[in-house]
This record gives C-alpha cells, structure tokens and sequence, in this order.
C-alpha cells in the first residue's frame, strides 16, 4: 500500500493525531505528509481509517 497526502489538505492535522507513526506535519508547506514510501502492514488499516475521515479527502491510497 502507498499513500499520498495531495495539495488539498486543509492541515487540521487528523491524520497525525490517528497515526503518527505514518503522517507528520510540515510546518513550512501547512500540510500533512507521509514518512514512507511503502506503509507497513501494522498500521495499514488506520492509514484506511484517516483517509475516510480526512474532511478535505487529501488523503490517496493506492493499493499494491
């Protein structure tokens, strides 16, 4: 699975509270990204979750 945080993020930071261990936030673009390339299996479904309830849908998930 790889993941993707487009230019539509709105920075409320959503995603970061659910799974840090994935997204960070980038204080000098305002917006979330993703600190792997390939998302590790353990954290996969909540990488799901944060793509659904990621209110500006910035968030892209392309399955393998």
């Amino acid at each position: 699975m790889k993941v993707k945080v487009t230019e539509n993020c709105m920075g409320d930071r959503r995603c970061n509270d659910l799974c840090p261990e994935v997204f960070e936030y980038n204080e000098d673009e305002l917006k979330s990204r993703v600190k792997f390339e390939e998302i590790p299996g353990e954290y996969q479904a909540i990488v799901r979750q944060a793509a659904e309830e990621c209110g500006a849908q910035a968030i892209i998930i392309e399955d393998d």
